[in-house]
């Protein structure tokens, strides 16, 4: 297929009866669903039954790549990945960097989609022949680092991997996958993708491949990343620099990182756990995705103490966030150990961290006892909570309850425990407040995956002109931030290098151009926006059919019914009723019904009349 942009082609493979099927699309069905998310919504909504168990058989993985992907445009080796999620029964996409998606492009499929169910062990190579499945039965059990490593000694190191490690292979919904390339680590997929692949027998996806990508207007392409090239520079210098450990200061500062397990959201303690101690004390070097300038990667090494000797990438914002402040802890070498053992055992480190926290305020309170837990833990004890870590992965003991996620614990603990729950659609909240945003507040409770910074965008809301603390206006403010990251998800594209590296934080121009120059079309701004509404809707209509609706759009009980006790966002929290209305507004906004189902109208409108409810 001579289709610039993409390879024009989607590989599907039956890792249980070791059948593949490759199908070639046209370029109306890319106009339609541009890439990653939208291919990956798409495959999602046709091919899984629904209501069936996330560990079925017929439940997919797939991965996928956009039009820009292996471009001369920062930030562009970034894939996407996608299924129904084990947390929450629903869809889920995550994307994640390093070097995969340039490598997957070379292989010429846009798309693998992985079913079935292996009945042993095995990796998958991917090139552009197709797929090969090898026996991984040595590799099972392994950690990450250990498991890319064996695999490219064989396979050989112009190859990529994503793997699983222990945790995705004992089917712990909260497991992520790791991807390492010249033994720096891009980690992804929130969402216990990881543990889909584990219920598969799918140890690890290797690709490989030489075809190059062709662009429609390379030169096109390169005048934009020439025009923004300052931008980037100037927008991304902190992340260059401090990498996203730069962050806790300035969140701390407006009053919005969550502290023991939210209940306070400012600490004049911060930045014990900020980016400019971890500079000065443990910054070894800068690292950074395959051809990036921006290099927000960083390897840290801890010289001294209880944790001497760690040399591992450096804990990112929300891991120092659900592993520090939301557990009490601002000790920063604990935070590098705890990165180091979530990559290793293949555990995504938010929902580890904030089920963690969960737990703690439960015991503080009395729904849980020393006895049930089995570690003597409790908020600050770093060394219990990585004890913890590590029964988790393994599912032993009180790590079996962890396992399922903290919806699930809460479920199980009753009413009482449940207001304590910091979790949107049983995924765990990240570190962007619910309280002291209001677009998240809308964001969160609408989002196809609930507790994620990926749909609706905190970044915006930080700049000191906007008005995080009024609802008005929100509810618009968070369809058109969704809209613009499930089109950055298709495409694929980074945040940082999209959000902060002078293409902007919605769809405008930048994007039009930049899709254009690759494909050869004549896209306008408002064929775009469509594009990133008709993928929220279908989103949406997988979610539906599974039984999402208004009642589903909610936050935590902490969130609407807690005011920020302290600190400069002191009194912000969105009451139920001001979340009802700008629910209301957003249905209205967005073409669904009051009860948050897309209307048969708005789904013709969209060309999505296969998914209308019958």
């Amino acid at each position: 297929s001579s289709m610039q942009g993409y390879g024009g082609k989607i590989l599907t493979v039956d890792v249980g009866s070791g059948t593949q099927q490759v199908e070639e699309f046209d370029a109306a069905f890319a106009r339609a669903y541009l890439g990653g998310n939208g291919f990956a919504a798409k495959l999602c909504y046709d091919r899984i039954p629904p209501g069936i168990d996330p560990f079925d058989p017929r439940n997919l993985v797939v991965f996928a790549t956009g039009p820009i992907t292996d471009s001369v445009i920062p930030g562009n080796i970034r894939n996407c990945v996608a299924g129904k999620s084990p947390l929450n029964g629903l869809f889920f996409d995550s994307t994640f960097g390093g070097r995969f998606a340039g490598t997957q492009r070379h292989t010429g499929f846009d798309a693998i989609a992985i079913t079935g169910t292996s009945p042993e062990p095995v990796y998958l190579v991917v090139d552009e022949g197709g797929v090969r499945l090898t026996p991984a039965k040595d590799l099972w059990g392994k950690p990450t680092l250990q498991t890319a490593q064996t695999i490219l000694d064989r396979e050989g190191w112009d190859s990529d991997v994503v793997s699983i490690g222990p945790a995705g292979e004992r089917r712990v919904r909260i497991a992520a996958l790791a991807h390492y390339w010249k033994n720096r680590e891009a980690f992804g997929a929130r969402g216990g993708l990881a543990a889909v692949l584990g219920s598969k027998q799918v140890k690890a996806v290797v690709v490989r491949g030489n075809r190059k990508a062709q662009f429609a207007d390379p030169e096109a392409l390169k005048a934009l990343v020439n025009e923004t090239r300052e931008a980037l520079k100037k927008g991304t210098s902190n992340l260059h620099v401090f990498g996203t450990p730069n962050l806790v200061k300035g969140i701390n500062a407006i009053g919005g990182l969550g502290f023991f397990n939210n209940r306070f959201e400012y600490s004049p303690d911060a930045e014990q756990v900020g980016g400019e101690r971890y500079k000065a004390e443990f910054h070894k070097k800068d690292t950074t995705c395959n051809k990036c300038p921006v290099a927000c990667g960083k390897t840290f090494e801890v010289k001294e103490g209880e944790y001497a000797g760690t040399v591992w990438k450096m804990p990112e914002y929300e891991t120092i966030y659900a592993f520090g402040p939301m557990l009490g802890n601002l000790d920063p070498a604990s935070l590098i150990k705890a990165e180091e053992l979530c990559d290793q055992l293949g555990l995504d480190t938010i929902s580890m961290g904030v089920t963690i926290a969960f737990v703690l305020e439960c015991l503080e309170r009395g729904f849980l006892t020393e006895r049930e837990v089995g570690v003597p833990v409790g908020w600050g004890k770093h060394q219990a909570v990585h004890r913890l870590v590590e029964m988790t992965a393994r599912r032993e003991g009180f790590g079996d309850v962890l396992a399922e996620g903290s919806a699930r614990l809460a479920d199980r603990l009753g009413h009482e425990a449940r207001k304590f729950l910091h979790a949107v659609k049983s995924l765990e909240m990240p570190a962007h407040s619910a309280r002291a945003l209001k677009g998240m507040s809308i964001g969160y409770a609408t989002g196809t995956r609930g507790g994620s910074h990926h749909d609706a965008r905190p970044t915006a809301q930080y700049a000191p002109d906007f008005d995080r603390r009024n609802p008005e206006g929100k509810a618009a403010w968070a369809i058109r931030s969704q809209n613009f990251t499930a089109v950055d998800d298709s495409l694929v594209l980074c945040r940082f290098t999209s959000e902060r590296g002078g293409y902007g934080m919605y769809l405008n121009e930048n994007y039009v151009r930049m899709i254009n120059a690759a494909t050869g079309w004549d896209l306008d701004l408002a064929e775009l926006e469509r594009i990133g509404e008709r993928i929220c809707a279908l989103e949406r209509a997988f979610n539906v059919r599974e039984g999402v609706s208004r009642k589903d759009d909610t936050l935590p009980w902490r969130v609407q019914h807690e005011p920020i006790p302290d600190g400069p966002s002191k009194g912000t929290f969105c009451p139920p009723e001001e979340l009802d209305r700008m629910l209301e507004e957003y249905y209205e906004l967005r073409g669904w019904s009051k009860d948050g189902i897309p209307t048969p109208e708005k789904l013709r409108a969209l060309g999505l009349e296969f998914a209308i409810q019958r």
